[in-house]
């Protein structure tokens, strides 16, 4: 295991990033987040938006320029690519690279097309990565509170030799370099990011949560109590892992919690799921899942609708809806407000 660097403020050039022009193109979770923050920091950022586009008037709204995708891609230094994973390919072909010159940074959040060769940019041009470990939402909120998301940078190709810290430099700007920004490479980056989101974080979480709530209504108990005890407590317990590992969290809870814990939980997590586990790694490393997600989507994305709507109506859902909005405890103001950001 080699030693771990944690980039903060006090190593990084903050300024370097003030003196380049910044075309962040997207205005989703991630394009709110990082452009406002840009913005804040000082920068001289821009939106590559579509002018008619919702995108482009929430962005106006904010008191953000903006430009057309290829007007943005001209005037830019560095052209930092947010919009969704399954369109970056077909923007690039038709509106980044024609206008694209030698020396520009190509920036992305996430290593998806370029580590699966989905774009692959000019040997003048620089591909850099700022990978927040968190949604564009709360990389935003955090930031208001004088706080920072997490960060990840990456330099695929580095022409100029500044990649670096370039890179290092914008995620200071969006309030990274409070938190620490620690260096991979977009193969690691891409695949682990993946891997998380499928296995654990999302895919496996989501899955196992349905699947309590399931067994314990179907054994007879009330849907409020199972949605209680199967998802609302999630967030009470991660605030503490994430403070401070699986044993900040085992101090906090009971002693029967605990040593429930750690006789049950191997029982529902073991062997089985960490085979089922590995194979889904296998389809990363291969590229499979990456050829899987892009024909769904280029063929009109009937399955992955199916499966969003599916996932909308569950009871888990209908009840959490019922519940957070009678339910006063721990409300304050959303991070996400779907007309604004």
């Amino acid at each position: 295991m080699g030693n771990l660097k944690i980039y903060l403020d006090k190593d990084i050039d903050t300024e370097l990033i003030k003196s380049k022009k910044i075309a962040v193109i997207g205005f989703g979770s991630q394009g709110y987040g990082q452009s406002l923050n840009l913005k804040d920091s000082g920068c001289n950022v821009v939106l590559g938006l579509r002018p008619e586009g919702k995108s482009a008037q929430k962005a106006k709204a904010y008191g953000l320029e903006v430009k057309t995708i290829e007007e943005a891609v001209k005037w830019a230094d560095i052209i930092q690519v947010l919009i969704p994973d399954e369109i970056q390919a077909d923007v690039y072909e038709n509106q980044i690279k024609p206008n694209m010159r030698a020396g520009q940074y190509l920036m992305f959040a996430h290593g998806f097309n370029i580590h699966y060769k989905k774009i692959v940019a000019p040997s003048d041009v620089n591909v850099i990565m700022v990978a927040p470990k968190g949604p564009g939402h709360t990389v935003r909120s955090q930031y208001t509170e004088g706080k920072g998301v997490p960060c990840l940078v990456a330099v695929e190709q580095n022409p100029s030799g500044n990649g670096k810290e370039i890179a290092l430099s914008y995620a200071s700007a969006i309030g990274a370099g409070r938190a620490g920004i620690i260096e991979t490479t977009f193969r690691e980056e891409t695949e682990t990011d993946l891997f998380g989101e499928q296995a654990v974080i999302c895919g496996g979480v989501s899955a196992l949560m349905k699947a309590g709530f399931e067994v314990l209504t179907e054994a007879g108990y009330s849907p409020y109590m199972a949605y209680f005890e199967v998802l609302h407590e999630m967030k009470l317990i991660i605030d503490l892992v994430n403070q401070g590992g699986l044993a900040d969290m085992r101090y906090s809870i009971s002693n029967t919690a605990e040593y429930g814990d750690m006789t049950r939980g191997p029982r529902v997590i073991g062997e089985a799921s960490k085979n089922a586990m590995k194979e889904i790694l296998k389809d990363i490393q291969s590229g499979k899942f990456a050829e899987e997600f892009t024909s769904e989507m280029k063929s009109g994305h009937k399955n992955f609708d199916r499966l969003r709507e599916e996932n909308r109506s569950h009871e888990i859902e209908k009840i959490g809806q019922e519940i957070r909005s009678s339910f006063k405890w721990g409300r304050s103001e959303n991070i996400i407000d779907r007309n604004k950001n």
